[in-house]
């Protein structure tokens, strides 16, 4: 039998997505899916959502010939059950290895069973004993669903271990097991490490951040045919993608495109700052101003383009309100310093590295933080997990852990927007779902490209009014990310490079 693909799921294209994308965690997705049961008929989104499981499967292991189908006792496992029988019929060899639980299964998964059990597709429950040879071709993880939140445990954490010493591919129904769909964090110490995970009904968030994008691999989604279901407000979005800046007009100068002052670059760090102005000017600013808080005044020799400003010259009033500040890249103890005069008067403001780290230490330019937004003035703080942490008084585990959540946390504690960097960026701001950014790679993981990206924000804020500074840094993030997708993906990517290709991409529309 062969199995048609004129409906096969659709790639949920993350590196590419120029639209944003609503994401569902647990208890928003577990509605939609009441509200689409109660719209079909009995069994019909089960029915569908295996014979979708088998499709993508021949699709991408089209040489598969054996293929073990891991099946947990809720309505993950019927749906492997429904492929299982579907590929079963399709002429390949498929075991089922399942896993019971006390009570009865629920009635989804039974049916699902009960048809693979009359097709004479071969099963044995699993008893943490290799299922023997020959060894899969292909297996498909369908143990946990969404609604598991505890660490795996017996038989189904010695399932998932037996599959991690598998050298074929994975494909995961709906969730790598083990990995949490609402944060995007392992329920235990143990996950599936998926090639492909077949995302149904909604797309969650924690495949989009945290560890989700090292386990679940290439990730695709079926709605089911139930697009009409999708009215519960999502947890957060996937993307939105660059949209890509406008032309330049004529009559334009570079008066037209704001003034980007980055303070940065203690003794021994000048660099950072370096990177975050090249960066800036880049990104199309109309002017770039430098100081150095290493003292240093004098022109760049590499990029003539940049003026320099003592520190203060910086720090005068006039300066900081008429421009974008990029502050604390390389900063040093030194950054404390000039920080309440940027908190005081910068109309528009990133605050990266050692100024984050300052702010943390002091009480006073907390508070000044805070009360930026009562001023009708605009703040972006680019924190990676340690960062965070020290702002929010708690650990980077926690924030790993709730990565939503403690970028939400952070935007409200500060009024202001969180760019909260990692695998899957966060951008939060109070008032508004977040955003999970989805392009990037750890090729992004080298000295700099941070101090880069505060800086290419503030040159595409620039030219922008001060309250477009959550779409700025959404689209700063992307490009960002974007930048590092070419190229040898074993190897880091230089800050420097990583520069240029930012502006290539802009120059392209890319």
């Amino acid at each position: 039998m062969t199995l048609p693909f004129d409906v096969l799921a659709r790639v949920a294209n993350p590196a590419a997505a120029r639209a944003a994308l609503p994401l569902h965690g647990t208890q928003a997705s577990r509605q939609i899916e009441q509200a689409a049961l109660q719209q079909a008929a009995p069994h019909a989104l089960m029915a569908r959502a295996g014979l979708s499981l088998a499709k993508l499967a021949r699709a991408v292991a089209p040489a598969a010939r054996h293929v073990c189908v891991l099946a947990g006792p809720g309505n993950n496992g019927g749906d492997g059950w429904v492929a299982a029988r579907w590929l079963h019929q399709a002429g390949l060899a498929v075991q089922v290895r399942h896993l019971t639980a006390s009570g009865q299964p629920p009635a989804d998964a039974a049916w699902a069973r009960g048809l693979a059990d009359a097709a004479g597709v071969p099963s044995a429950p699993w008893t943490g004993d290799a299922p023997g040879d020959p060894a899969p071709d292909l297996i498909i993880d369908a143990l946990l669903g969404l609604g598991s939140d505890r660490s795996p445990q017996g038989l189904v954490r010695a399932a998932i271990e037996w599959t991690l010493q598998q050298p074929c591919p994975v494909l995961a129904v709906d969730l790598p097991s083990g990995l949490s769909g609402q944060t995007g964090a392992l329920l235990g110490d143990v996950a599936i490490q998926a090639d492909h995970t077949l995302s149904l009904l909604t797309l969650k968030p924690g495949l989009f951040t945290g560890q989700g994008r090292d386990h679940a691999g290439r990730i695709w989604l079926d709605d089911l045919g139930c697009t009409p279901c999708l009215t519960t407000p999502p947890d957060a979005w996937l993307g939105p993608g660059a949209a890509g800046q406008p032309a330049r007009l004529h009559g334009q100068h570079k008066g037209s495109f704001g003034d980007v002052l980055v303070l940065g670059g203690a003794a021994g760090m000048a660099g950072a700052a370096l990177l975050a102005a090249r960066a800036a000017l880049a990104a199309g600013a109309g002017r770039t101003l430098l100081a150095r808080l290493d003292g240093q005044d004098g022109p760049d020799a590499t990029q003539a383009e940049l003026m320099p400003r003592t520190v203060a010259q910086a720090c005068q009033v006039e300066t900081l309100q008429n421009g974008t500040v990029v502050c604390g890249c390389g900063g040093g103890q030194a950054v404390q310093a000039v920080l309440p005069a940027v908190l005081q008067s910068a109309r528009k403001l990133v605050l990266d590295a050692d100024a984050l780290n300052a702010v943390a230490r002091e009480p006073g330019l907390q508070a000044l933080l805070r009360s930026r937004s009562t001023q009708g003035h605009h703040t972006v703080l680019t924190p990676h997990p340690l960062e965070a942490a020290r702002l929010l008084g708690g650990t980077v585990a926690q924030v790993q852990g709730h990565r939503l959540a403690q970028s939400q946390a952070l935007a409200e504690q500060f009024a202001c927007v969180v760019v909260l960097k990692g695998s899957g960026t966060v951008i939060a701001a109070p008032g508004r779902q977040p955003v999970i950014n989805p392009s990037g790679n750890a090729r992004l993981g080298s000295g700099g490209t941070g101090d880069v990206l505060a800086g290419w924000l503030g040159g595409l804020w620039s030219p922008r009014p001060a309250d477009q500074a959550f779409e700025a840094s959404a689209q700063a993030v992307w490009m960002h990310g974007a930048a590092a997708q070419f190229g040898d993906l074993r190897l880091p990517l230089r800050a420097s490079d990583l520069i240029e290709r930012l502006a290539g991409g802009l120059l392209t529309g890319h």
